[in-house]
């Protein structure tokens, strides 16, 4: 009795220590290094506009209406990539694809649409050359841009690995009891939050810096 307990005992602590976030994976800290440099980057541009501001006497600038239809689209967006991780813990095949291409889809009308953005600047008379104003603000926008082209492949490969894998039971319990996959839709969940919450900040940033003329 005493040896059955004991091994009982060590697999339930095995088991444990396999589930258990991992704080001080590589990915965790590189995670937290990237996301660190990009609000360090973002705060430093949004100080640079409001200077060049200052310092210019430059006209305020009203972000076209599409830049609201944006922050709406890249809410969505983290609703999907949250579903996508109910289905995960779930063990629900079908719904995670679903969620993932969901995401995708919704990525890239966010990406369509920005250059409707940029279009409906241009049609303002607001260009990248017009005032240091105008050029942090395609800037600021543009890398926004690039940081979530960065993430499109990444939900890509996600939604490849789920094809791929997920048509027998035995391949699907293994991808779906696999600790660094969990984690990295972890991370990849908390990149795309930090995402939209950043769009959100920028939106309003500029609309706050348009009404104090």
């Amino acid at each position: 009795m005493r040896d059955t307990y004991n091994y009982e005992d060590e697999t339930s602590s095995d088991y444990e220590e396999s589930h258990r976030p991992m704080a001080f994976h590589p990915y965790n800290i590189l995670l937290t290094l990237v996301l660190g440099s990009v609000t360090a980057l973002f705060l430093a541009f949004s100080a640079a506009f409001i200077y060049s501001r200052v310092q210019g006497e430059t006209p305020p600038i009203k972000l076209p209406n599409i830049f609201i239809f944006n922050t709406l689209i890249l809410i969505g967006s983290s609703a999907t990539i949250n579903w996508a991780n109910r289905c995960y813990k779930n063990d629900n095949t079908l719904h995670y694809q679903y969620a993932l291409a969901a995401t995708i889809a919704l990525t890239f009308v966010f990406l369509i649409a920005q250059f409707f953005g940029w279009s409906a600047l241009f049609q303002q008379n607001i260009f990248i050359n017009s005032h240091n104003a105008a050029s942090y603000l395609y800037l600021i926008s543009a890398l926004h841009f690039m940081h979530v082209i960065a993430g499109l492949p990444i939900l890509m490969f996600f939604l490849h690995a789920a094809i791929k894998r997920m048509k027998e039971p035995v391949s699907v319990l293994v991808y779906f009891s696999d600790p660094e996959k969990r984690l990295k839709l972890r991370l990849l969940t908390i990149y795309w939050h930090f995402l939209d919450a950043l769009w959100i900040y920028l939106v309003f940033f500029f609309w706050i810096n348009y009404l104090v003329k």
